[in-house]
């Protein structure tokens, strides 16, 4: 698992609630996961649209979700060049993004 930072709130919250927080990030599994889960959607049902790759597309490829890659932000040909797989999708522009997953779904 991916661990992330905590911000001192969250250790009151813990103890505020008498529980023990779970941070998850991507590119976690439980990350998507989790958060489809409560929208009670099916990892086939989600497109995941990102710059990054890895952790954006690759990552949540794997559990059965489509990548978008977007060559905006962080993307870096090299990066694309040098990944273990291959985006389900790439787009030039964010603003194409909305037709592509209309075509999708």
């Amino acid at each position: 698992m991916v661990q992330l930072d905590r911000a001192p709130s969250s250790w009151a919250l813990e103890a505020a609630a008498s529980a023990l927080a779970e941070v998850v990030g991507k590119p976690a599994p439980r990350f998507f996961t989790s958060a489809l889960s409560r929208l009670r959607m099916d990892l086939a049902e989600a497109v995941m649209i990102g710059d990054d790759i890895d952790a954006d597309v690759l990552d949540p490829q794997r559990l059965g979700i489509t990548g978008v890659l977007v060559r905006t932000g962080k993307f870096l040909p090299e990066a694309l060049e040098a990944a273990d797989g291959i985006p389900d999708h790439v787009s030039d522009s964010i603003t194409d993004v909305p037709n592509l997953v209309m075509q999708l779904g």
